[in-house]
């Protein structure tokens, strides 16, 4: 008989978190308690927050079902191993969808992983290589890992930076908050040295070490991270703006676009809607962006985006016309 009521709990917990209906006899025997003592187990688990559903019949059942909240989950070791791979692999780059929570996430997860699962993701990860990957700068995981951990801390974060014109220097910065623009991760802290807010490219970013010594956060002026980065990116002319009218209505552009484009204003009657947004990086990649959401739309501005736009139609118009030469292919297999 399983003594340790802990241990037999979190036992108890990672077998409900199959997702089945557990007899209350194949639990008894998997733990190797009486069907008594499963009972109350499923009460203790219970009174932790976890939603455990109980069954009429002549054995009796118990299932895992969805609650008002979210408790901690129990992983085994493959399972573990699987989450931080993958989070590890999509943090590399500020892919959409993959915001700070994501991060935190990861974070958290690597902090509590023990050494050899540790040594098991790290080897898994360089030793594989994607096909693909998101078209921004590459960035280290363990990076925006210890990022998130200063910022979910309050802890002061100290780290090397190079500037846009190569420029080297040294920043000790209280960290707000960490934001995905699609393309590109940044910081927003509060430089100590320059007595100011700052913002700062995650790619650009070297050495990052928390310094454990914790800070009250102080009240960012614009009352939003994001906010902050749009008007930051626009006194530095790193940004520009765009206009572009889909002739589609606005609920379903909505989820064809990135959160950092903002929300698509109605116009003619809602049959068509306006983006409006503040947007960095080349145009050629905002032209493709647009592209890819399968909807007809008409760039207003600004002046680049337009000839962008209208040269990549014409260059792809070209790419399926008469006479085009045969492409060599690599062969497969």
């Amino acid at each position: 008989m399983t003594t340790d009521t802990p241990a037999r709990l979190l036992t108890l917990l990672s077998l409900l978190q199959t997702p089945r209906e557990w007899p209350g006899g194949e639990l008894a025997d998997r733990l190797g308690v009486s069907r008594r003592t499963v009972r109350r187990d499923i009460d203790r688990l219970r009174e932790l927050g976890y939603p455990v559903q109980a069954t009429m019949g002549a054995d009796g059942g118990y299932r895992l079902v969805a609650g008002k909240a979210m408790p901690p989950l129990v992983l085994d070791d493959e399972e573990a191993v699987a989450i931080a791979v993958g989070l590890r692999a999509g943090a590399g780059h500020a892919v959409e969808g993959l915001d700070e929570a994501s991060v935190r996430a990861l974070a958290k997860l690597e902090q509590v992983l023990p050494s050899r699962l540790r040594h098991r993701v790290a080897t898994l990860q360089s030793a594989t290589t994607p096909l693909t990957s998101g078209d921004g700068p590459s960035i280290a995981p363990e990076t925006l890992t210890v990022m998130a951990s200063t910022v979910a801390g309050h802890e002061r974060l100290r780290f090397a930076y190079r500037a846009a014109d190569g420029s080297e220097s040294r920043r000790v910065t209280e960290p707000y908050r960490l934001v995905s623009t699609g393309r590109r991760w940044y910081l927003v802290a509060y430089d100590l040295d320059r007595d100011d807010w700052r913002t700062f490219r995650v790619d650009r970013v070297s050495e990052p070490f928390a310094t454990g010594a914790r800070f009250a956060p102080r009240e960012l002026p614009t009352g939003d991270a994001a906010e902050y980065l749009r008007h930051s990116m626009r006194r530095r002319n790193d940004s520009y703006e765009i206009a572009v009218v889909f002739h589609a209505p606005a609920e379903a552009v909505a989820p064809l676009l990135p959160h950092w484009m903002g929300t698509p204003e109605a116009v003619d009657g809602c049959t068509s809607c306006v983006v409006r947004a503040t947007v960095s990086g080349s145009v050629e990649w905002i032209a493709v962006r647009l592209a890819t959401t399968g909807l007809e739309f008409r760039v207003r501005e600004p002046a680049e985006l337009v000839d962008c736009v209208r040269d990549l139609g014409a260059r792809l118009a070209r790419a399926t016309g008469p006479g085009r030469p045969a492409l060599d292919r690599p062969a497969l297999g």
